[in-house]
């Protein structure tokens, strides 16, 4: 077989997957049916209850046509530098793609020089130069968010002490951003600069969420937006949301107990062809040469890696829970 049949074996079955996830992730008419009901019931209710879900579901909208703005209007090299900046690394675009441009050549050129097939040093190459170090962001990505959880409680809880001594917003917002240390004093100190050279507190606060997409930063962001509409103690309900961060902390600890098992599991099902491949090619390269040389073999392996990839993606889905 040659390679424009591999090409267009390939191009198919990107296809069938962009396909199929269209069809799949359509809107539903049920729900866009109970979206209009809720809307008309808050619209003509006045339970206070109710009044205050309103103003939540307003808040969390205009935070999304926001936020959906920015993405239209940012380039891809500035949504990749928002994920660099989201790391703490202060990293630069130009560094990441000369990382990813080198990686790739470096690990295809190898690849071509062992295996003697062009194709398979590019698929190969390309696979490693943008996985790899998208792999890496997004573990200091978690490792930062998991840090920034772990202290932004404490936060809100200085943050209220400060209000119940009368210190204004944001006095209490630079006592935070000096008094916590990790990547929650970094983004405060971030707003406070935001806000002293002209910003509004909402504005300073929406970059940060922007920046941060971390849902327990937006749960402030909003609990604030909601007390500026509907009135009440902020204290309060600041004192109220670091409980229920606390709580759903908790919880993520227990489902990450009770899951551990499966993601054990699901590990070493999904690493066990790749390692005994690897031994298989290290003990006897012949009996497995045919798949560097050979099309057919060369389809097959990477029809194999495709299926393994999406046996992947369904048992990181079935383990991955969502507070």
């Amino acid at each position: 077989m040659s390679t424009d049949f591999i090409l267009v074996l390939c191009g198919g079955l990107a296809t069938l997957a962009l396909l199929a996830y269209a069809f799949l992730g359509g809107a539903s008419p049920a729900k866009e049916s109970r979206r209009r009901l809720e809307t008309v019931r808050y619209r003509h209710s006045q339970n206070t209850e109710t009044r205050v879900e309103s103003q939540l579901k307003k808040a969390i909208a205009s935070r999304r046509s926001q936020k959906g703005m920015f993405a239209t209007d940012s380039t891809r090299m500035q949504q990749i530098q928002n994920r660099l900046d989201r790391t703490g690394k202060g990293w630069s675009v130009t560094g990441y793609m000369n990382t990813c441009i080198g990686l790739g050549l470096v690990v295809g050129g190898l690849v071509f020089l062992k295996s003697g097939a062009l194709f398979l040093g590019l698929f190969v190459g390309v696979i490693v130069g943008l996985g790899l170090p998208h792999l890496y962001v997004s573990r200091l990505i978690t490792k930062r968010t998991a840090q920034f959880n772990a202290r932004f409680p404490d936060a809100i809880e200085l943050l209220v002490r400060g209000l119940r001594s009368g210190l204004p917003v944001t006095e209490t917002l630079q006592v935070v951003a000096r008094e916590v240390p990790g990547p929650v004093g970094q983004e405060f100190k971030g707003i406070c600069e935001r806000i002293r050279i002209g910003r509004t507190m909402d504005e300073a606060l929406q970059v940060a969420a922007e920046k941060l997409g971390i849902p327990e930063f937006n749960f402030f962001c909003i609990s604030l937006a909601i007390q500026r509409e509907t009135g009440g103690n902020l204290a309060e309900t600041l004192s109220n949301l670091s409980e229920v961060l606390r709580k759903r902390s908790q919880m993520k600890l227990k489902i990450k107990a009770m899951s551990s098992e499966s993601k054990a599991s699901a590990y070493i099902v999904g690493a066990l062809p790749f390692l005994v491949f690897g031994l298989v090619y290290y003990m006897k390269p012949d009996y497995l040469q045919g798949f560097f040389t050979e099309d057919r073999l060369i389809i097959a392996g990477l029809g194999g890696m495709v299926w393994m990839g999406i046996g992947a993606f369904i048992m990181a889905k079935m383990i991955n829970f969502e507070i």
